[in-house]
């Protein structure tokens, strides 16, 4: 039996690769978790009682694209945060967004761009969806290095004319996942412009969009209002877990142009997974509620504030401007991580599990990504830890 190329030669995905890494040991200590970013602050109270009263709904298959009332919430959402009025016809509902920033790909990629293979472009680090994605579409990755360099943000514009004239997708994180750098309206005006030229979609990962200290990130919703673009231009992608402190909901959504969404409808129609009827009523009432959210950002501004204090000093140490990681600098990132684990019991994430080499070498190797999820008590305790034992 065979197997396809294209998935065979995938590095171990990063929690069995950190837990080959720090499982063979003892921890130094109590551990603290400080990997994955899975929000510990309190979710909405009202959202036991909104899935309590919805329950019969499992009885019923879920609307493939989202509830009437769910894509009018959604609608309502965008329109209050980002000044932006969209149709129910340019949105669809996610079961995750990780869903969407696959099925995308499948349904919006050529299989040729220019009577050759396609490109799709990833930021690196990376999450580790596009990948697969491209590798999905038969298309060749090319990772771009978002480091201190270009404020941690791709700088797509520097490729050769050859790979972008073959691009038909640029995946952008802002806020970015690890680094907290978020795309500005220049930074978006160029990528919009670049991919004009070279006629590709950009697909926009904001999962932590509303993660931020004073400022809210600009979205690339906003930018295409701005530069008169063609909404097809662009994939906007939405999330609960982060904002709302739900990843178990599973709850986004992807916004586009109405070509765009009526292709990944088609798709989702066939092959997907569409969120069932009681999370739908869920989703519905915590897009419509801004109130938790305004609470869940202030427990993260006292957050960032506790690791501007505890690193204060510290050589290479950047503040986030948004999202809840902190990106820092170390000599090698898994042996921080392992000495972290057995002289402290703090465990992180090596950056280079979130980066792939390339010919100038890993952007993330020289890394660790530290998750200010927990509790501020227990973050402050984490945080004092890594500097104790990686800075002094």
């Amino acid at each position: 039996m065979t197997y396809p190329e294209r998935f065979s030669n995938l590095p171990a995905y990063a929690w069995p690769r950190l837990r080959a890494l720090l499982d063979v040991h003892e921890p130094g200590a109590e551990p603290i978790n400080m990997t994955i970013g899975e929000p510990r602050h309190p979710f909405p109270a009202f959202v036991g009682e909104v899935l309590a009263n919805a329950v019969d709904e499992f009885a019923r298959y879920p609307t493939n694209e989202g509830s009437p009332e769910l894509l009018a919430a959604i609608c309502g959402w965008i329109s209050r945060r980002y000044a932006v009025d969209v149709t129910p016809d340019r949105i669809m509902a996610l079961n995750g967004t990780r869903e969407g920033l696959y099925n995308a790909a499948m349904a919006l990629s050529p299989e040729t761009k220019n009577g050759a293979t396609p490109v799709v472009l990833l930021p690196n680090p990376f999450y580790q969806v596009y990948a697969i994605a491209a590798l999905s579409v038969n298309a060749e990755p090319v990772l771009v290095p978002a480091t201190a360099a270009t404020g941690h943000l791709p700088d797509y514009a520097s490729l050769p004319e050859d790979v972008l004239a073959r691009t038909t997708i640029a995946y952008i994180c802002s806020p970015a996942n690890p680094q907290g750098a978020v795309a500005d309206r220049t930074y978006w005006a160029d990528l919009i412009a670049l991919a004009e030229k070279y006629d590709f979609k950009i697909f926009a990962d904001e999962c932590y969009s509303e993660i931020y200290r004073d400022t809210p990130p600009m979205g690339v919703l906003e930018a295409v209002a701005d530069t008169g673009c063609d909404p097809e231009r662009v994939v906007a992608f939405h999330s609960l877990s982060k904002r709302s402190n739900l990843p178990g909901l599973r709850a986004g959504f992807v916004a586009s142009g109405p070509k765009n969404v009526a292709e990944m409808r088609q798709l989702r129609a066939y092959s997907g997974a569409p969120l069932p009827m009681p999370l739908q009523r869920v989703a519905e009432r915590v897009w419509s509620d801004e109130a938790h959210v305004i609470e869940n950002r202030a427990l993260y501004r006292a957050k960032f504030d506790l690791a501007d204090e505890i690193f204060a000093g510290v050589e290479g140490y950047s503040s986030p401007d948004a999202g809840f990681f902190l990106w820092l600098p170390v000599a090698d990132g898994e042996q921080a991580a392992l000495r972290l684990w057995q002289d402290t019991g703090v465990r992180v994430l090596p950056g280079a599990y979130l980066s792939r080499p390339d010919p100038a070498g890993d952007p993330g190797a020289g890394y660790i990504r530290v998750a200010l999820v927990a509790p501020k008590e227990e973050t402050q305790r984490g945080l004092t830890l890594i500097r104790d034992c990686l800075y002094t």
